[in-house]
């Protein structure tokens, strides 16, 4: 066979991200998210009126 992994290798290969690494990741994003809120409603907020401001300038 050479260099094919075998029926058996495939399915007890640990490679890639599982269900609990995926979790975790969101997880951390939302946690961060929450603890960040009003500064990023503030970045946003000043971003969209900037572009307010330069549409209105044409």
């Amino acid at each position: 066979m050479g260099g094919l992994k075998s029926f058996r290798d495939l399915v007890f290969e640990e490679d890639g991200m599982g269900t609990v690494e995926i979790i975790l990741i969101i997880v951390v994003l939302v946690g961060l998210v929450l603890i960040f809120k009003e500064q990023i409603t503030k970045v946003v907020n000043s971003l969209f009126a900037k572009i307010t401001e330069q549409t209105n300038k044409f």
